[in-house]
């Protein structure tokens, strides 16, 4: 065999030519490989995509983060938007958690959301109440005045209610439940305006002081303010077509003052008789 002159190169490729040769192979493999998932068919890449994601806890954005976003399905050209492609994978995963946490509370944000629609739907039932009242009770008023005899009814509102409110001393003597001749002109008038409400609701309410009271027909202030109520009820069924079913009467005794029983003024303003008409919106 002839030998080789020491200044000869030696015969074939160099080594590191074909180190390099096999990377660029697997280079090309490599890309080839991307090119061709970019054109597979959609449906089954993000069921691949999902795959992943359940398994391996990655591209937590699906399909999205995949079928059509920047890494892979528009091309191996947006490679290098890399940095934004995770950016926005992690943006849609806030996304997703919160539409996930909205979704496991019906529809409302926040337990807070759900408070603060109650309460303001309340206000809005309360508020709606309140107007029927005071456009009744303006109605009422109206009748009162025109009918003269507004200086002898206090009238009142409630959201529920309007209230005629007519002092004892003008309705009854003292330990009596007999309503006065001078009372009938006032209760007639009175009678008159509550029959134009007669689909709603009426109460009456007989009210004392807390003096003791002791008679030969009322043993205590309850059977007394108890028979006045009944006096009122009954003038009413003589005197208009209200249905009986639709009005109550009760005897409150002493026991719901409105002023100082230590008085004698707030002992006769405690002497009252209460009629209450409640509207079509109020809870009763």
């Amino acid at each position: 065999m002839a030998k080789r002159k020491p200044d000869e190169p030696p015969k074939g490729a160099p080594a590191w030519q074909s180190t390099f040769a096999d990377l660029m192979n697997l280079l090309l493999c490599f890309f080839v490989l991307l090119f061709s998932m970019s054109t597979i068919d959609a449906q089954k890449f993000e069921q691949i995509a999902a795959s992943f994601s359940q398994t391996f806890s990655v591209f937590s954005s699906g399909s999205t983060a995949l079928g059509e976003g920047t890494l892979v399905g528009s091309g191996v050209s947006q490679l290098n938007n890399l940095d934004e492609y995770m950016s926005d994978t992690g943006y849609m995963s806030q996304q997703d958690s919160e539409a996930d946490e909205y979704a496991q509370d019906g529809g409302q944000n926040t337990e807070g959301d759900q408070t603060g629609s109650l309460d303001q739907a309340e206000d809005e039932v309360e508020a709606a109440k309140l107007k029927e009242s005071e456009e009744l009770g303006e109605k009422i008023e109206e009748a009162l005045y025109e009918g003269g005899v507004l200086e002898d009814v206090q009238i009142s509102v409630t959201a529920d209610y309007v209230q005629l409110t007519i002092n004892g001393a003008l309705l009854f003597d003292s330990g009596s439940a007999q309503l006065k001749e001078q009372s009938l002109p006032v209760l007639t008038q009175v009678a008159y305006i509550l029959e134009k409400y007669a689909g709603y609701t009426i109460t009456i309410e007989g009210h004392t002081d807390n003096v003791p009271m002791s008679s030969s027909r009322y043993a205590n202030n309850n059977e007394l303010s108890s028979a006045r109520a009944i006096s009122v009820f009954d003038f009413l069924l003589e005197n208009t077509t209200l249905d009986p079913a639709k009005i109550i009467h009760a005897g409150r005794g002493e026991y719901v003052p409105i002023a100082d029983n230590s008085t004698a003024e707030g002992r006769s303003l405690n002497r009252r008789v209460e009629i209450k008409i409640y509207h079509r919106l109020s809870d009763s």
